[in-house]
């Protein structure tokens, strides 16, 4: 790491030859603080890179969002196009229910996140949901965006 050595003074202490070094005792952590900043750095610009890869438009809301948890959460999807995906796998609706109590087995949080598309009808939303609750997740989370009305005269 940083073992370098310094240039005898004069006054003082032993006398050396003149020319010659002592080994400094100072370990120099300058270069692992620009690692760990570049690393930091790489971490903040890619986490938001993590989240879950099916596109949809998202209805916004005035709700704040959820404290986060330990376990990943488990996000289903509803696309516009009415396709349902559990995580990025997209899954037929006749095999949901099954998929989802394999999966409730599995895990210790019953929590379940629900990203539908703004174009999504509620009776597919409200279908969606009640095959959730029949795969063993009672805790169902509804994802939006912020920014949208607050449905008390102020719009964000």
């Amino acid at each position: 790491m940083g073992g370098g050595v310094v240039k005898s003074g004069g006054g003082g202490g032993r006398r050396r030859r003149k020319g010659r070094a002592m080994p400094m005792s100072e370990i120099n952590v300058t270069p692992f603080v620009d690692v760990m900043m570049v690393l930091l750095i790489i971490f903040m610009v890619a986490a938001p890179l993590l989240t879950v890869g099916v596109p949809v438009e998202l209805p916004k809301t005035a709700a704040s969002a959820l404290p986060s948890e330990t376990e990943e959460p488990l996000t289903v999807t509803i696309s516009a196009d009415g396709i349902v995906s559990i995580q990025n796998t997209e899954v037929p609706r006749e095999d949901l229910v099954p998929r989802l109590r394999a999966i409730a087995a599995e895990r210790a949080d019953d929590r379940v996140f629900l990203r539908a598309d703004g174009t999504v009808t509620y009776e597919v939303v409200a279908q969606i949901m009640g095959a959730l609750n029949a795969g063993g997740f009672s805790s169902i989370g509804l994802v939006t965006d912020i920014g949208g009305p607050a449905l008390d005269g102020s719009d964000g």
